[in-house]
């Protein structure tokens, strides 16, 4: 089992940052394009859940963590 699940900057960071915004931006536009962009968000977290898969962790677990971190957080962390 594991000792610790705790989130750190690294591996993915970008991505899921990348992720909000865009997922966010997508919401602000009707149409297709909001699909297009939402689909394009989502598939920048392939990149931190096959980190946390190659590392042994519960991607999903981890990954909730890493968009509520992102939420909380501006960018640069402020």
């Amino acid at each position: 089992s594991l000792q610790n699940d705790s989130v750190v900057a690294g591996g993915g960071a970008i991505e899921m940052e990348l992720s909000k915004y865009l997922r966010d931006y997508s919401r602000t536009i009707p149409g297709k394009q909001q699909l297009l962009i939402g689909a394009y968000a989502k598939a920048l977290e392939i990149i931190p859940r096959q980190l946390c898969d190659n590392a042994g962790f519960d991607a999903t677990n981890i990954l909730n963590k890493l968009r509520a971190k992102h939420a909380q957080v501006g960018p640069r962390g402020i």
